[in-house]
């Protein structure tokens, strides 16, 4: 297998150098040369895996035995040997058609730890084969930057940096990243909201001079292997769900820079037979206007109930757009320049009718988020997160009586109390969570001034 990228002026790449480019050296995003299919009858063998044998099993098809099969497991054993549950991401019944995936049993009680706790040992594992110092850099809205900081904090040869909106993440988010204190750890406060910070990190990544003498990784879902990690979550709960049933099954996922979603997007493309994957975005909607008009047009910030959705330039939409086009580079190109200088690209006719075959979405409003979560925890007592509500909002929207829905839940309600205690539920804390709010805090606010940044990252990589 090798990696190319969306904008085809970079050389094929291996895996290992894949998930070291992060984003590609002309811009684009890395994506494999061509997904494989898995088979029918492979995948009803799968049906008897655990998460960890799942995970190998697809990971296989991408990594060209560049790590040895026992390195590799033993990645994949410590990486989950932290969740709370065996079973890593357990599917948790609703009711006759709604299950719910609960990918918040890691260390920061979200989904991007499924990710990211991987990831962390990855880069670990690279640094020590290589003899090379790795400098992560990324930007969050709330959960990316925890999961990620977890993830790597004290590992030798390995130093984080995270950008962060100054206050426009939730307490539990901020305190789970700025409560850790390990040197080899830098958290930037921005004022601004996530797209700032994304720009400056997309902006140092296309800067091939400053990311080679850095020697920056990407953590963000820009990497391709984050994208990958998440494909099998979504074969798990498919594969995981009553067999027995010959309803078609549909996925309704929270979506804000669109990897989550682009995940399920490949498992699809890889033969898993996935009904509709269905958008849940919230208040800055671009995703859901893209879904139904065509037009792709970031528009005004809104702060919303569900910050970690509060995003107007979703990063792996190219990733999406590459395929929607042919995976025709200079069509593709020629989309995220128009993009770059009138600020909207537009798709019509036959590509317009294919987005809509492969998603449905639906841009959940603060009320309707809030009114989920009252519901839910009224007629089942199972409480959501503000995220997984407009997940289950998106659901109820589009699942037809003949089909049966999965919503993720990612998040942990309690990362997000502000939302809770807003419809007067009272919830109790996990005794991790409860504890961050008697740690000191380890945070550095700077403007929205790239050349700040980069003093600071300087500085921080002596």
């Amino acid at each position: 297998m090798k990696y190319i990228s969306t904008r085809g002026n970079v050389e094929p790449k291996g895996f290992i150098d894949t998930v070291l480019m992060g984003l590609a050296d002309d811009g684009g995003l890395m994506v494999p040369s061509e997904i494989p299919v898995v088979s029918a009858a492979t995948l009803e063998e799968w049906r008897s895996l655990s998460y960890q044998e799942l995970f190998l099993k697809i990971f296989a098809y991408y990594t060209n035995d560049e790590i040895p099969l026992e390195d590799f497991q033993e990645m994949v054993n410590t990486s989950y040997g932290n969740f709370r549950t065996p079973e890593v991401t357990p599917i948790h019944q609703v009711n006759d058609s709604l299950y719910v995936l609960e990918l918040f049993h890691g260390p920061t009680f979200a989904f991007k730890d499924v990710a990211l706790q991987f990831m962390g040992e990855l880069y670990s594992y690279i640094s020590k084969k290589q003899n090379k110092i790795i400098h992560i850099l990324g930007a969050t809205s709330g959960d990316t930057g925890a999961a990620a900081i977890q993830g790597v904090r004290g590992k030798e040869g390995i130093k984080i940096c995270i950008l962060h909106p100054h206050g426009k993440v939730s307490k539990v988010q901020e305190l789970q990243m700025t409560t850790v204190d390990d040197s080899n750890v830098l958290n930037l406060s921005v004022h601004g909201n996530f797209d700032d910070c994304q720009k400056v990190i997309k902006d140092l990544f296309a800067d091939l001079d400053f990311k080679g003498r850095y020697h920056l990784r990407a953590i963000n879902s820009i990497n391709f292997v984050r994208i990958l990690a998440q494909t099998v979550y979504y074969f798990y709960a498919y594969l995981h769900v009553d067999g027995s049933s010959e309803k078609k099954i549909n996925i309704s996922v929270p979506s804000g820079n669109f990897g989550n979603i682009f995940s399920g997007y490949l498992a699809k493309q890889m033969g898993l037979p996935i009904n509709k994957l269905i958008i849940a975005t919230n208040e800055n909607n671009i995703l859901e206007r893209f879904v139904n008009t065509g037009e792709y047009k970031p528009g005004s910030f809104t702060s919303t109930y569900s910050p970690s959705m509060d995003i107007q330039v979703a990063s792996n939409f190219e990733r999406y757009l590459y395929y929607l086009v042919g995976e025709d580079s200079e069509k593709l190109s020629a989309y995220m320049s128009k993009l770059q200088t009138e600020g909207k690209i537009t798709v019509e006719g036959e590509a317009l009718q294919q987005v809509q075959k492969d998603f449905a979405a639906l841009g959940v409003k603060n009320d309707q988020c809030l009114n989920t979560i009252a519901k839910y925890q009224k007629e089942y007592s199972y409480l959501l997160d503000p995220h997984t509500a407009c997940g289950i909002a998106a659901y109820e929207a589009f699942n037809g009586s003949d089909e049966i829905g999965i919503t993720f839940a990612t998040a942990h309600p309690a990362k997000f109390d502000e939302a809770i205690t807003l419809i007067d539920i009272k919830q109790e804390f996990p005794a991790q969570i409860k504890a961050l709010f008697e740690m000191p805090q380890h945070q550095t606010v700077v403007d929205h001034d790239k050349d700040e940044i980069v003093r600071q990252l300087q500085a921080f990589y002596k």
